[in-house]
């Protein structure tokens, strides 16, 4: 349980896109703002009782579809996702386990099937074998609506206190994080992170981050933190919380329910979004905003289709001037390496194509590339 495991990004990378040291998976041992052209409203007073009201009613409406997960030593938390009795969890709560346990908020205790995962996006499902009148699927939100600084509220199962309930915001969007190794050495990025401020801590894994309508919007999956209890050795929440966005999860969980597994397009091509003013002086660049294409996997459909990587040496060791800015995919505009990694994972499949404009010498072209299937 040493490895994290995020959601997948479906690019191969020569370096990690963003070095977050200190992710910790949430399971335990048992014992963007909007850009305003009008001037701005100031928000109206909420009435603390009313809003105390509106999480009380939220609580009560959704954890009945709260569930918490055994799974041998691994403690974590899930969801109910339909009404034949699916559960979601993440993938490193039922690691190495076939068959485990899932406890109701009701107290009801049933044996759960895992029926299929994904290490890459830390996502799997449950069968559940339970009556009918303990499965009480939740609403599923669409996390593309989220903005930075919206309220949002995390119920789970940290350290084995059930229906734990934290109230938070969302401290960022659309961040992604290193996942698993590519068959080149180097590694695969996660997509369309949501980044939380909401307590999550040990026990929460897999369990479910709702907006303020009681929607699924999140499963919360990690924290960051260089701090671990010296008694027990559990990370210490520092208010920096990962969650795989529930859109990702619409995705993978229908595939994975019918076939076990999730498949992903690749583009091959490495690239980061952390290029700093030396790196992007060193390039040649005047201004940077794109994904710059550090390099294309020989073979791969980026090569195939013509895009070109930085051949030039510059001051700075691998890093190569001369490649390929993508500024964006399929009309959309790409400013960061961040947003071409949630557009390709959150819209594509292996086989599609996809139209990407890359600015080559200075002058814009577009190319069709054909995504294949990650390796």
């Amino acid at each position: 349980m040493n490895r994290v495991l995020i959601v997948v990004s479906v690019l191969m990378i020569s370096m990690l896109a963003c070095q977050l040291t200190g992710l910790t998976p949430l399971s335990q041992p048992t014992p963007v703002l909007h850009t305003q052209t009008n001037p701005p409203v100031l928000p109206t007073q909420v009435d603390p009782a009313e809003q105390g009201s509106t999480l009380e009613a939220l609580y009560q409406q959704v954890l009945p579809g709260v569930v918490s997960i055994r799974a041998g030593a691994s403690l974590g938390s899930g969801f109910v996702f339909d009404s034949e009795g699916h559960v979601i969890t993440n993938q490193h709560v039922v690691e190495g386990s076939t068959d485990v346990e899932v406890d109701f908020a009701s107290g009801f205790k049933a044996h759960g099937t895992v029926i299929g995962s994904d290490v890459d996006a830390d996502v799997a499902v449950i069968q559940v074998d339970a009556p009918a009148e303990e499965i009480h699927p939740l609403a599923i939100g669409d996390s593309s609506t989220l903005d930075v600084g919206e309220q949002v509220v995390a119920i789970g199962n940290p350290f084995g206190l059930n229906g734990t309930m934290t109230l938070g915001i969302v401290s960022g969007l659309g961040r992604t994080q290193a996942a698993s190794v590519s068959p080149e050495g180097g590694s695969f990025s996660t997509a369309d992170i949501i980044q939380t401020d909401a307590a999550i801590n040990p026990g929460n894994s897999g369990g479910p981050l709702f907006n303020l309508d009681g929607e699924v919007v999140g499963i919360n999956q990690s924290i960051r933190t260089d701090t671990f209890n010296d008694v027990t050795g559990n990370a210490v929440n520092s208010g920096v919380g990962f969650s795989i966005s529930i859109n990702l999860v619409k995705r993978i969980v229908p595939i994975l329910i019918r076939d076990g597994k999730y498949e992903y397009p690749y583009l091959g091509i490495s690239s980061r979004s952390d290029l700093g003013l030396a790196e992007i002086e060193a390039l040649g660049l005047n201004t940077y905003t794109g994904a710059y294409v550090i390099s294309v996997t020989p073979g791969g459909p980026a090569d195939q289709a013509g895009i070109r990587a930085g051949d030039t040496p510059t001051s700075i060791p691998n890093l190569n001037a001369g490649g390929d800015i993508i500024v964006a995919f399929d009309g959309q505009p790409v400013h960061t390496f961040d947003q071409l990694l949630s557009y390709l994972t959150l819209t594509k499949s292996p086989g599609d194509t996809a139209v990407l404009t890359v600015l080559r010498d200075g002058q814009p072209m577009d190319i069709t590339v054909t995504l294949g299937t990650r390796p």
